[in-house]
C-alpha cells in the first residue's frame, strides 16, 4: 500500500520509494530510509499528510506520499 492511503494514527515501515532521485536523497537526508518506522499524525484537506519521522513531524503532500510503499 502506499503512504497516502494510511489511516491517522496508525505505524507503517517504509518499504519502497518510487519517487526522483533528487526528492528521494532528500527524504534520506531527513531521515526517511528503507525500514524507516513512519507515524501518520493527521491529514489536511488539501491532502497534506502529517507524519512523524523518528521523532521530526513532517508534513507531505499526497504526490510524494502516493509514490512511498509501506507496510
Amino acid at each position: 500500500m502506499t503512504l497516502d492511503k494510511g489511516t491517522v494514527g496508525e505505524n507503517y515501515i517504509v518499504e519502497k520509494m518510487n519517487l526522483p532521485q533528487q526528492v528521494e536523497h532528500r527524504l534520506e537526508a531527513l531521515g526517511m530510509t528503507l525500514g524507516t518506522r513512519v507515524s501518520v499524525l493527521g491529514s489536511k484537506d488539501k491532502g497534506t499528510l502529517i507524519l512523524k519521522v523518528r521523532g521530526t513531524r513532517f508534513a507531505m503532500g499526497r504526490g510524494i506520499t502516493g509514490r512511498i510503499e509501506v507496510v
